[in-house]
């Protein structure tokens, strides 16, 4: 797995919404303004990049056309989400671009729940899994749609199907919160089919006892399909070669994908120009084997100043955990922020030798990590607008063992949620004025210490027993997902207090140490706590990150005394008791989720998440919410990407490729769809 998200995203000040009449000066950090809008518990925000205009021509061309392939593409993760997304996408902006005479208070309903769906990708939430729906009447969306229509708007409608017909085939989808209430449930409460409670499009007709015995050819780029006589079907997403490999899923998006990749090769460095050729022969054939070359030859290149992140790669959406979901980032290198993620990984062998766990499962020889600080110029697909603070790919084991990985920290995006971020909920959850002095002392440092551990040294660590014969995520299936990001969380607990940061010059001395590894370890458990707040009116825990964090803290609470419950003037606070006791766990949990993990351990991964991750302490829960309420602030954020134009001469060579801010979602997604220039 290759994620790690900011552990409470959006604490975004409300109040800064009264800058948003002031100028924005893009180049200046300080006076920039970074959020934008609010909407329910969402905050949009602007991603700034540092850098760009300094780049030679080469790299500015190079990441245009990079770009230009993850806005082809997104519309294949949109579809992924869920099977209506895309028509519903076409209502909402169709109507919201023609919207005379559309009663106001109805329009302002339509804009707000098309910003949700530009944010989510959908009308599943990124976080919770959960729907949002339309709060104005379903006679109301008709006559505004009707108006729409009557001003131009171009609704699709099937063949012999009315407008009538469309919004009544919908009206579930819109208005109901238990229609196709979550994209992703690996837990049903009613002890429903995973593949039939989760309303993602992955699978159609299938449910898990389908698949005993039957092998995927394609799992990760492909959508299954039961057929009428009961088998079943790949539906393969693949551009295909002409009169040879016959088109899939999306071979016009894919096409398209293809030939801003072939149009970035002429830039790309030899190494990068290698890959990308093998991503789009990838694309074409949507072979595995073809995948795996690329993965290779993407992991080879750890010196281009460049690159990319595009394909079928994360499997958090398939509550099976085996389908990819598709996404594209594009980023080049911040040297001003390398250091720290770089001696990492150029000490990798000496964590991975001081590890906790099984010697039988540490590498004996770490081979080809790669580290860097990255500005982010666009993510799109399962990686944007709502976007991590760190990556590591490729996820397949066996390359990671044999190749090595890349491993990346956002700059830009850890910049833009910490510039906008709030002290209050700090201030909330604090037992004491000494744990908040402390937080607001050391929070950032933490947060980074822990990012790149968690990437360099946690995701990139360990070894597969060696009687296991297939990769651990096949065998742990629906768990594995939230164990994985648990085991790097884990590593990252496991050295934060390490004496071999201070060596390394990351922590200046000894008292500094002790005092980030406190905080860690407060922040940490408060978050367990906090991170409720998202889920209003879930009774279980579908994300794989907040399953994690739940599984850490809530097996340290009931195997360790380093955690204590307060009750302080009615309220409930999370303490960290013992910092020592709190350490010792991590190592002796991180040990057990090690072997779970080397040796295929399904029962005990299940174990853990059904103990410790999945079920919500609701009367917690709505203790949460309620302090929250009283702070206004949103629960996780959306970015607007930077927008690149390219500068041509009078005879149309490019001269320059100009960067400029939309600070608008609206606007930025119309564009993308080509609504608006």
């Amino acid at each position: 797995m290759n994620r790690i998200w900011l552990p409470l995203i959006g604490c975004l000040l409300s109040a800064t919404l009264a800058a948003a009449d002031e100028s924005p000066q893009a180049n200046d950090p300080e006076t920039r303004k970074y959020l934008l809008d609010r909407v329910d518990d969402v905050a949009i925000a602007q991603l700034y990049v540092d850098g760009f205009e300094q780049l030679p021509l080469n790299d500015k061309l190079l990441i245009y056309h990079l770009t230009q392939a993850s806005i082809a593409g997104r519309d294949i993760f949109i579809d992924q989400k869920y099977k209506h997304s895309l028509l519903l996408r076409d209502l909402i902006e169709e109507t919201l671009t023609h919207a005379d005479g559309i009663d106001p208070e109805v329009l302002a309903e339509i804009r707000r729940y098309a910003k949700l769906f530009w944010v989510n990708n959908g009308p599943h939430s990124a976080l919770t899994s959960q729907k949002n729906i339309l709060r104005c009447s379903p006679e109301a969306f008709t006559a505004a749609v009707q108006t729409a229509v009557d001003n131009g708007a171009d609704i699709p409608l099937a063949e012999g199907q009315d407008l009538a017909g469309l919004l009544s085939s919908l009206q579930a989808v819109l208005f109901d919160p238990k229609f196709d209430a979550f994209v992703t449930q690996k837990s049903p409460e009613d002890g429903e089919d995973i593949l039939t409670a989760s309303a993602n499009n992955l699978y159609d007709g299938v449910v898990s006892s389908d698949l005993e015995g039957f092998e995927e050819k394609y799992p990760l780029n492909s959508r299954l399909v039961k057929k009428a006589d009961g088998t079943l079907e790949e539906q393969v997403y693949r551009a295909g070669f002409d009169h040879v490999i016959p088109g899939g899923m999306y071979a016009p998006e894919l096409t398209e994908v293809c030939k801003h990749l072939e149009a970035a090769i002429p830039y790309a460095t030899p190494k990068m120009a290698r890959a990308l050729g093998l991503l789009i022969h990838y694309y074409h054939t949507g072979e595995a084997v073809d995948f795996r070359e690329y993965n290779i030859a993407w992991v080879d290149d750890k010196d281009s100043p460049v690159d990319t992140i595009n394909g079928f790669i994360e499997v958090y959406m398939d509550a099976r955990g085996q389908k990819g979901s598709w996404e594209s980032v594009v980023y080049f290198n911040d040297p001003a922020k390398m250091a720290m993620i770089t001696a990492f990984s150029e000490n990798a062998q000496w964590f991975e030798d001081q590890m906790p766990f099984d010697p039988r499962f540490r590498k004996p020889e770490v081979k080809g990590i790669s580290a860097k600080a990255i500005q982010v110029v666009i993510e799109t697909g399962d990686s944007g607008p709502v976007t991590p603070i760190g990556i590591n790919l490729p996820n397949a084991g066996d390359i990671r063992e044999q190749y090595g990985s890349k491993s990346v920290s956002l700059s830009n995006v850890v910049e833009a949620y910490e510039r906008a971020s709030s002290k209050s909920a700090r201030a909330e959850f604090c037992l004491n004025e000494e744990e908040y002095r402390r937080s607001a002392k050391w929070k950032s440092l933490t947060l980074a210490l822990e990012v790149n551990m968690h990437e360099v040294i946690g995701h990139a660590s360990g070894r597969n027993a060696d009687s296991l014969k297939v990769d651990p995520s096949i065998a742990i299936k629906e768990y594995y997902s939230a164990l994985e990001e648990g085991r790097a969380d884990l590593v990252a607990l496991y050295f934060i207090g390490n004496p071999k940061l201070v060596e390394l010059g990351l922590v200046d001395n000894a008292e500094d140490l002790r005092e980030i590894q406190r905080t860690a370890y407060e922040e940490y458990t408060r978050n367990a706590m906090t991170q409720l707040r998202r889920l209003p009116t879930s009774t279980t825990i579908e994300e794989d990150h907040m399953r994690n964090r739940q599984m850490i803290v809530h097996w340290l609470a009931a195997n360790t005394a380093a955690i204590d419950v307060i009750e302080k003037d009615g309220k409930t606070y999370y303490q960290v008791i013992d910092v020592d006791g709190w350490h010792d766990g991590v190592g002796r949990l991180l040990k057990e989720v090690q072997r779970i993990k080397s040796e295929g351990d399904r029962a005990a991964a299940e174990r853990l998440m059904e103990d410790y991750a999945i079920k919500i302490n609701t009367k917690l829960r709505d203790e949460v919410l309620q302090r929250y309420e009283a702070l206004d602030q949103p629960a996780y954020t959306g970015f607007v990407m930077p927008q690149l134009t390219l500068v041509s001469d009078p005879q149309g060579t490019p001269i320059d490729v100009a960067i400029d801010y939309p600070q608008d979602m609206e606007a930025q997604m119309l564009r993308w769809s080509g609504r608006v220039k």
